[in-house]
């Protein structure tokens, strides 16, 4: 999680799964546990048809322990949260601090479970979760669980807005190495929501920002500048050498700042500078190029002629 706020002080993280998508994804677990707990019961009653009342008892007690409690207590460890019925509905049993949940979790969960589900039918898990601010039934307060959305709609990608026109190009000699990848993300998040903030909190917010790029670049902004459009123009800057970078042709056929792993010998020199001429007949040492001026050669091997 980032450490950007928004207007209302709440920060960005995880989104609670609602409690239709929870009851959803209970009835479609407990329709599975329920169908596998019958044809189990269905072999063991064949296969202990023999045995004395009290051994027919401890089988059907250990089927009921190990299919209705242990089986959805082993799927949620196993799958780090996810049953058949969540996996479905597109949620997630995560820790309260977004992590994933491990045995421990998930075996307080489904001892809870029995109590607040199979034995009420739901009905404490239904009223725990309607009293809960995020939704939680009991199981996930004392295992420290919550069931979260895991499949979100994709959100609109924002373009940072451009600085001034007065500050392009000013930050061209900044050093921007020392800043952190995570400065820039919150950089670029407040650009982008910045109209959505409260006036007074986004402008605290755009001169924190402001004062770690200074302390990370070392120099302050120009005289009179406004932190919002400080920030603005350096993001544009960094942006800008992204671009130069990624988008900067090859030299030679090699990407530029690329360091060659081995030394290239003399003999292929000449193959390397113009193609069409073969090493062994690569003309000797001061004769002139073969086939036109070095400028028709480079052309020819670079795609693109140097300037004069």
């Amino acid at each position: 999680m980032s450490g950007l706020v928004t207007g209302d002080a709440v920060v960005l993280g995880l989104q609670p799964a609602r409690l239709p998508s929870r009851a959803l994804a209970v009835v479609i677990d407990l329709v599975a546990v329920w169908a596998v707990y019958l044809l189990i019961t269905l072999g063991l009653a064949v296969a202990t048809a023999s045995l004395d009342e009290a051994a027919v008892m401890a089988v059907s007690v250990a089927s009921f322990l190990l299919v209705l409690v242990g089986a959805p207590i082993a799927v949620e460890t196993l799958s780090h949260g996810r049953s058949l019925g969540k996996l479905a509905c597109g949620l997630r049993v995560v820790r309260d601090d977004g992590g994933p949940i491990r045995f421990r979790h998930a075996l307080v969960r489904g001892a809870m479970g029995v109590v607040e589900i199979l034995m009420t039918f739901g009905v404490v898990a239904l009223v725990a979760s309607l009293v809960s601010e995020r939704g939680r039934r009991l199981g996930d307060v004392f295992a420290g669980t919550l069931v979260v959305r895991e499949r979100i709609p994709a959100a609109r990608v924002l373009a940072v807005p451009p600085p001034p026109p007065w500050l392009v190009g000013r930050f061209a000699g900044l050093d921007l190495s020392a800043v952190p990848e995570a400065l820039w993300l919150e950089a670029r998040q407040y650009l982008t929501r910045s109209r959505e903030l409260d006036p007074v909190v986004g402008r605290r917010l755009a001169e924190r920002l402001a004062d770690e790029l200074v302390a990370r670049t070392g120099t302050p902004p120009p005289a009179g500048v406004p932190a919002d459009a400080y920030l603005a123009g350096v993001v544009a800057e960094r942006q800008a050498r992204d671009a130069r970078r990624a988008f900067a042709p090859p030299v030679g056929g090699v990407v530029q700042g690329a360091v060659p792993s081995t030394p290239v010998p003399a003999a292929s020199a000449a193959s390397v500078a113009d193609p069409l001429v073969s090493p062994a007949v690569a003309p000797p040492a001061g004769a002139p190029p073969v086939g036109g001026s070095s400028v028709e050669s480079v052309a020819r091997a670079t795609g693109f002629a140097p300037p004069a």
